[in-house]
């Protein structure tokens, strides 16, 4: 497990790794970089508390987990703003990004700068459709979602949220954003 105080290498280790510091840390720098060639889109995530606090921020842990009902996940680190908003209401939306936006999703790794009165997030422009989470009009799409479960997952909430509005913004044919497609890596 990870040494004391929460640093270095993060266990458990095959036997086949040797019982010392260095060969754990070697592992860990390998499984990081193997974790991180595993394909993932990059989305920004809309969140609100249900009054008057917005935000936006890029994510990319999205998945859909069920057909029947149409329920996605994703996973928000527990410190991070968009967590306290979604736990705080209940509800986030789901921007899918034009490849030829990736920019964008520079814009969100940070605090971002709310413009209610504008209705924009980092100066981008916004919309709220069924569930009052911020949607970035320039997205190809969206997906607005209303959480029915959280799971605690290490330092992240899973948030499993059901669909309840969605639609393409661009021509459906847009290619959409991937992790791959910047030099941007996440996780590990």
């Amino acid at each position: 497990m990870a040494k004391p105080g929460g640093t270095g290498p993060v266990g458990p280790f095959p036997a086949t790794v040797a019982d010392d510091d260095e060969a754990h840390d070697e592992y860990d720098r390998m499984r990081r970089r193997l974790l991180w060639k595993m394909p993932s889109g990059l989305y920004v995530v809309g969140s609100t508390d249900g009054a008057l606090r917005r935000n936006g921020m890029t994510l990319n842990w999205a998945t859909q987990i069920s057909f029947d009902p149409k329920w996605i996940g994703i996973g928000v680190e527990a410190t991070a703003l968009t967590h306290e908003l979604i736990d705080a209401s209940g509800v986030f939306s789901l921007c899918l990004i034009d490849r030829d936006d990736r920019a964008i999703v520079r814009k969100f790794t940070k605090p971002v700068d709310v413009d209610l009165e504008a209705q924009t997030l980092n100066g981008f422009p916004y919309v709220e459709r069924a569930t009052g989470a911020p949607i970035l009009t320039q997205s190809v799409a969206y997906l607005d979602c209303e959480v029915r479960e959280r799971v605690v997952a290490g330092n992240h909430t899973f948030f499993i949220g059901e669909v309840v509005d969605c639609a393409f913004l661009k021509d459906e044919d847009t290619e959409v954003l991937r992790m791959e497609d910047t030099r941007m890596s996440y996780g590990g």
